[in-house]
């Protein structure tokens, strides 16, 4: 379990345009004991149409952000979900990073993101980028994540190696110009 320090926030100024999003924690119930006393997401989650397979980053239209790892360039996408694009409207944002069990590294946003109309849960892999609405922390997976839940919304997707994605302590999201 994460402690209950928060990342540092260095800059959040409404941006809106896109979004990004870095932290979530998994939905294990061996860890419930030790979260942080949050309301569990009580928000019902509507379902998008299987027109097409989604995408890794989740959800209808991707968009363009720029992201940075320890002050490095990634290339990145956020889709196009309403979590997604109420963290774009806290852009830019910096966050300290922590690992949590071993498969992602988390961050707390200045406030928490809507879950309204969130899309049907998708389990993380590799390089998403979600959040987990019953804490309020963004995630950056470095290993693929637990099974789906509809507490944990994919917002996006980093094209970084696992071992930079694991050793990242800060990350700064923009929108893209």
């Amino acid at each position: 379990m994460p402690s209950t320090h928060r990342g540092t926030l260095l800059r959040a100024t409404p941006a809106a345009t896109l979004l990004l999003a870095l932290t979530a924690c998994s939905g294990d119930s061996s860890d419930a004991s030790v979260s942080p006393s949050a309301p569990a997401s009580s928000t019902a989650r509507q379902e998008t149409p299987a027109a097409s397979t989604p995408s890794r980053s989740d959800r209808t239209s991707a968009m363009d952000i720029r992201v940075t790892l320890d002050g490095r360039p990634v290339d990145a996408t956020s889709n196009d979900s309403p979590a997604a694009r109420d963290l774009a409207t806290l852009l830019p944002l910096t966050l300290d990073l922590e690992d949590f069990h071993g498969t992602e590294r988390i961050g707390y946003p200045p406030r928490r993101l809507t879950t309204d109309g969130a899309p049907a849960p998708v389990a993380a892999k590799a390089g998403d980028i979600a959040y987990f609405a019953p804490w309020g922390n963004l995630a950056l997976f470095y290993q693929d994540g637990p099974s789906a839940s509809p507490d944990l919304l994919i917002l996006g997707h980093i094209d970084a190696a696992p071992d930079q994605l694991a050793r990242a302590e800060r990350i700064t999201i923009e929108p893209a110009s």
